[in-house]
């Protein structure tokens, strides 16, 4: 038998013997296989649109003809749509109403919930809160409309009651944008509780004790204690509901579908308008991906404060 010897390097080193490659093993492909479909959800309903719609916002398009490159005329009209702009302030006093509250009435009804009280009730209040989460938004704002009635709504009936006259909830500019707030808090607020009280949870109560024993009152522990641990949770429920708010559409087209006149307009509703009822979609991507860039902003802006007020253990 002829002995196989290792070939040596010019300098007379052995020279070693080649290794053969790993192959992907079972456990490698299995993770593959699994985020095969996420990988190809995103990148067909959102990485697809999203570049069809930068695509779209230098063209004129029709949907019927094919798309004429215009360049950039209609970002040029963007900044000379005055229905526009009110559509973004109408949408900024929206995200300034409705997302404090949402946030505030949240906290408040989680510290409450996170009491000592019996279990029945702890479940029962819980469920009460978060079941308008579990409705389709069209029914409740449907159910909603019989609420706002001028004549014969349940506001309006207990306000006579207090010896104040009607309030034309969603046929004043002034009460229409304030009436959509109402119902977003109303649906939403459940799911903020949760999402809060599931951090109060976590807290440790050796920092309380701790500070009980400092002699510092109530109100000291929740603002030096409850808030400090709390915010990353506050921190993203508040980034999850201002982006929902700057994206507001089906409870105003149901409500109000944007009147009287353009009180309640939202920029998604508009969009929405430009594309399906004028068919201009070139000019609806150039809003679309407008929004999209403030909406970057704002996110960036509030990642930027937090790390002046949001603490992480």
């Amino acid at each position: 038998m002829t002995a196989v010897t290792p070939q040596a390097h010019s300098d007379g080193r052995p020279r070693r013997s080649a290794q053969p490659r790993s192959r992907p093993g079972r456990g490698q492909w299995t993770g593959v296989l699994f985020v095969t479909p996420a990988t190809i959800g995103f990148a067909v309903f959102v990485l697809l649109p999203l570049v069809l719609t930068v695509y779209y916002s230098f063209t004129s398009y029709d949907l019927f003809s094919p798309p004429q490159n215009t360049g950039l005329s209609n970002y040029r009209h963007l900044a000379e749509d005055s229905r526009l702009r009110q559509t973004y302030i109408n949408t900024a006093i929206f995200c300034v109403l409705a997302v404090p509250l949402n946030v505030g009435l949240a906290l408040l009804l989680a510290v409450g919930l996170n009491r000592k009280m019996s279990g029945w009730l702890r479940v029962a209040i819980r469920s009460a809160f978060f079941f308008p989460s579990l409705v389709g938004l069209i029914f409740v704002a449907i159910v909603w409309q019989f609420f706002f009635q001028t004549d014969d709504g349940i506001f309006n009936y207990y306000l006579g009651l207090a010896g104040i006259g009607p309030v034309h909830w969603l046929s004043s500019p002034a009460w229409a944008l304030p009436s959509i707030v109402i119902l977003d808090v109303w649906k939403n607020v459940g799911l903020a509780m949760l999402i809060l009280l599931a951090g109060l949870q976590g807290i440790p109560k050796v920092y309380y004790e701790a500070a009980s024993l400092d002699g510092a009152s109530a109100w000291r522990q929740f603002r030096s204690v409850t808030i400090p641990l709390l915010s990353p949770q506050i921190f993203f429920v508040t980034t999850l509901y201002l982006i929902g708010a700057l994206k507001v559409f089906d409870s105003i087209v149901v409500l109000t579908n944007g009147g009287p006149g353009d009180s309640s307009r939202s920029v998604v509703m508009y969009i929405y308008e430009k594309a399906f009822q004028s068919f201009d979609f070139g000019y609806a991507a150039a809003v679309s991906v407008s929004l999209l860039v403030v909406i970057g902003i704002v996110t960036c802006l509030q990642f930027w404060a937090s790390r002046k007020w949001v603490h992480y253990e």
